[in-house]
């Protein structure tokens, strides 16, 4: 007989989901993303990739400074193409610090 006792999550505030800005799906950046994978190949530029030769599925157009954190986006020098675990890892370390930074006390 199982238990009917879920797990209780202690955390006092959630993060809330990520959604995505629709800026990612305007003209503007497909015509740079287009423009980047041409110079550059479809290839993950990030130095800490456990695959730097693939094989990848997907190839993001990731920027270094993220927008909410004053970042440029239409600016190439601004964007790193990056598989799918380094976007990923990326963006939550980047969520991470927001808020760790958003909950240390100002000095």
């Amino acid at each position: 007989m199982g238990s009917r006792i879920g797990e209780l999550d202690t955390r006092r505030a959630k993060p809330a989901p990520k959604t995505a800005d629709p800026f990612y799906s305007s003209r503007a950046w497909r015509e740079l993303l287009a423009a980047i994978f041409k110079s550059r190949g479809r290839r993950c530029e990030d130095p800490r990739c456990d695959r730097p030769r693939g094989p990848w599925r997907r190839i993001y157009g990731d920027h270094v400074v993220e927008l909410q954190d004053g970042g440029e986006k239409l600016d190439p020098n601004n964007v790193l193409l990056r598989c799918a675990s380094c976007h990923t890892r990326k963006t939550a370390e980047a969520r991470a610090k927001r808020q760790a930074e958003a909950h240390t006390p100002a000095q």
